[in-house]
Formats: structure tokens, C-alpha cells, sequence
């Protein structure tokens, strides 16, 4: 193999001689956040029916390496060997067969799949003691559709004509963390109201109890929210509401009497004016009775892009868009901009299917269950990392930008005086940033 080093042709000869030679040596941090979090423990404790012999894999254990192999870019059992077979780094791992045992445990075991969940609020519970707790929640729901090329258990006719699931997620978009999802076979609806509000309530759980009391909680969802059944399960819950709106035809009325006057600049990410789009409020040009009441419709309308098909709901080369809310703030470029940040969810999507949600792997219905489970865990351990150890850039940067960062470096593993040193290379433009990391992680206190 040849390659240029200072701009000379170089034949690079390969040897296997090496020692103490490591790779994804940074995904060490996220399996030390597991445990300095209290993850691992929960999952210990919660699993412990499961364990047949002391000298036997920890169920728990398992189950947090399955989780760091997910944020670790892996989308398969198999995957596992990346973290098993670097013992120096991750200590035992358990086998594939073992692995699966456990999954299959949690699967055909009742109340085992809530032991996951509850290990996982534990852990989120700590780290909102650790970290600033965030004055509001917004909870984000979103339905995704996952391919699947054989017929597995649940397996269903899309809407689009494919061929798979269409599982519903919940995140916090103050946090980015996953807070819960339900697996729906492909022909599940996008607005059934009954799988909207199980998500949510299951996503509620997940919030820590002593906040959840006095914390101002959004639901926030694309058109396919704006269900009355879940409009008042909101309000009888204290829950306010940003749902997307339907353009039907007495909204499209109301936007055309709307004088051009009455129609403001919307709000960039910075609070700046955007160039393109303008935004006002209809809700007294509309009948809203059947909602609930202090609803308010709000109306965004911005110029197409160049090429763009217009369609029927169209007008004068603007397309519309309306929001349903019953949050009282007066300033509606406010609201119409963070109605907008519900974009981030979409984001989250897919960032997990880059994190196991790609690819349910199993046949059965109920291991792909806790194989959702196990990505919700593996999304908040990859936000926990940036939460509590990253500054500037990583902190916001996407798991697949912080795989090639830090997780995914290699490095050289040292043993002196009964110390284990890992050392990076000198030149690696993050090297500080990760070696700050672990600094941090360490310092962190574990939950009793």
C-alpha cells in the first residue's frame, strides 16, 4: 500500500507486532457514564431476578454493554465483539448467546421491560442532579417507519408501500434526551390518539418526580397531533399543546381575509427577523369551539423555493402553515418558533437510526421491544456524555461527527505499577477535549 507523506510516495508495510494496541478506546467514556450515573446499578438491581449464578454474567452488565455497543455505532448482536474484544478497555463482556439469553429473558419475562425503563428514569434522575435540571419540558412525539426485509413478528404494509414497523418516539427537546417509543407494527396510524397518548405517558414517567410537579410541560407534534382525543387528555393532564393544524378549507378562508398589514416577520434560531417568512394570528377569524378552550391558531407563510410545486392550499406564491396551542404567551413569534424547534425531533430520528433503530433485528415481536429499549438508553448515554463532560462543538455535534471524534479513537493501552495508562496520539486534533472527558467523568459521583 502506497500513500504520500510530505508530498513523497511512501510504501507503508504492515505488521502485526503490535501490543497493548486499542480502538473505539473514547466509547470507555460512555461506559463510564453508565455507571457513574447509576445506570449500570439500576439495571443490576432491576434485572437481578434473572442472575443464576454469582460466577454468571450480571444481567445489568449485559445489558449496559449492549447499550454502549448501540452508541457505539452498532446496529446488531454481532456488534457486540467490538466491545467484547477489548476486555482492557470494557472488561468481561458476555457472549452473543449470552446476550441474547438476557434479551430473551427481559422478553418473555412480565415486568422485566418496565425494569428497563425504570433503571433508565434512576439514572436520568441523577443526572439532572448533576446537571442544571431544565425550567420546561417539551416533549416531542414522532412517528418513524423502519424497513424490514423479512417478515418479521408485527412486520406490516406501510403507508408509503413498504414493508415493516412504525414505532412512535418521545424526546425532550431541552435535554435531547429519549424519554420513551412504542413499537407499532407498519400499519399503525400516524394520528391514532391512543398510541400518542401512551407514549406520552409513558414519557411522563420518565420525568423525576420532584420536578415534574412544577415544571411547565408541551406537548409538541406535526399535524398528525391535532386529535381531540389528545387535546383534552393535555388539558385534563395540565399539559399545554403545539400541534401542527390542518389547512382546511375554513382556515385557508380565514388566511385570505387576513389584511397584509397584520402579517409580522417570524423569528430565526437567534431572534433575528427571517428573510423569508411571515406570521399571524387567525384564532378569532375561526371557529374553535369543538377544541379546547384558549386555543389559538397561529399562521406561518413563506415564498417557495425555486422550483418547488405549489399546490392547491397555496396562495400568491406563498405556502402555509398552521399551529394549533394553547400556550398564553402574547408574542406569537415566539410561540410560531418554537413550534419550529420541533424539527429537532426529526433530528433525534435520525440520529437513532444510526444508533440500532435502523435495523430491529429479531423475528419476534417482544425482542424487538427491548431492542428499543436498549437505543432509547444508548441516545440518552451519548447525551449524558455531552451533557456532563464536553464543552463547545461536542457537545452539540451529532453522534456520527462524535464517534470520529473521540469514540472511536485509538490509542495504546500501558500497564505501570498497577495503573493502566492509555495513551492517544499527541497530534489528534481532540485529544484534549477527551482526556478532559474522562477527568470529568471520573469526578462525577455515583448514586448510593
Amino acid at each position: 500500500m502506497k500513500v504520500q507523506r510530505d508530498g513523497r510516495n511512501v510504501t507503508v508495510e504492515v505488521r502485526a507486532d503490535g501490543e497493548g494496541v486499542v480502538s473505539h478506546a473514547g466509547s470507555a467514556l460512555v461506559a463510564l457514564i453508565a455507571d457513574k450515573s447509576g445506570l449500570t446499578g439500576a439495571l443490576s438491581v432491576g434485572l437481578a431476578g434473572l442472575r443464576q449464578r454469582r460466577s454468571g454474567h450480571d444481567p445489568g452488565r449485559v445489558v449496559r454493554d449492549l447499550a454502549v455497543m448501540l452508541a457505539d455505532g452498532g446496529d446488531c448482536l454481532a456488534d457486540l465483539g467490538a466491545v467484547r474484544d477489548q476486555d482492557a478497555l470494557f472488561g468481561v463482556v458476555a457472549s452473543d448467546s449470552t446476550a441474547f439469553r438476557v434479551i430473551n429473558q427481559i422478553a418473555c419475562t412480565p415486568g422485566l421491560l418496565d425494569a428497563l425503563a425504570d433503571a433508565h428514569a434512576h439514572a436520568r434522575e441523577h443526572v439532572w442532579k448533576q446537571a442544571q435540571a431544565p425550567e420546561r419540558v417539551t416533549i416531542d412525539i414522532d412517528a418513524t417507519l423502519i424497513t424490514s426485509h423479512s417478515e418479521k413478528e408485527g412486520a406490516a404494509g406501510t403507508f408509503k408501500g413498504g414493508y415493516g414497523f412504525h414505532p412512535l418516539m418521545a424526546y425532550c427537546d431541552e435535554t435531547g434526551e429519549a424519554l420513551a417509543a412504542i413499537l407499532r407494527p407498519g400499519n399503525a396510524g400516524s394520528n391514532t390518539a391512543a398510541d400518542q397518548i401512551a407514549v406520552i405517558e409513558q414519557a411522563l414517567e420518565q420525568i423525576p418526580a420532584e420536578y415534574i410537579s412544577d415544571m411547565e410541560i408541551v406537548v409538541r407534534a406535526d399535524s398528525a397531533g391535532a386529535t381531540h382525543d389528545l387535546m383534552d387528555f393535555c388539558r385534563e393532564g395540565r399539559l399545554q399543546y403545539s400541534v401542527g393544524f390542518e389547512l382546511s378549507e375554513q382556515v385557508r378562508a380565514a388566511i385570505l381575509k387576513v389584511p397584509e398589514d397584520s402579517w409580522i416577520a417570524s423569528l430565526a434560531a437567534d431572534g433575528s427577523p427571517r428573510p423569508n417568512g411571515q406570521i399571524v394570528e387567525i384564532t378569532d377569524l375561526l371557529d374553535l369551539a369543538s377544541w379546547p378552550s384558549q386555543s389559538r391558531v397561529i399562521v406561518r407563510r413563506e415564498r417557495a423555493h425555486p422550483g418547488a410545486q405549489l399546490s392547491f392550499t397555496d396562495h400568491d406564491g406563498h405556502r402555509f402553515q398552521a399551529t394549533l396551542t394553547d400556550q398564553p404567551d402574547p408574542d406569537i413569534q415566539v410561540l410560531e418558533r418554537r413550534h419550529r424547534q420541533r424539527a429537532r425531533c426529526e433530528d433525534h430520528i435520525r440520529n437513532d437510526k444510526d444508533t440500532g433503530l435502523r435495523n430491529l433485528p429479531f423475528r419476534d415481536f417482544e425482542h424487538n421491544r427491548v431492542w428499543l429499549q436498549l437505543v432509547l438508553i444508548a441516545h440518552d448515554l451519548l447525551a449524558w456524555t455531552q451533557r456532563l463532560t464536553l464543552t463547545g462543538d461536542l457537545r452539540r455535534c451529532e453522534p456520527k461527527r462524535l464517534r470520529y471524534r473521540l469514540l472511536h479513537i485509538a490509542g495504546r493501552l500501558a500497564f505501570h505499577a498497577r495503573t493502566a495508562i492509555l495513551r492517544i496520539d499527541a497530534c489528534w486534533p481532540w485529544r484534549d477535549a477527551l482526556i478532559t472527558a474522562f477527568t470529568r467523568a471520573r469526578a462525577l459521583t455515583a448514586p448510593a
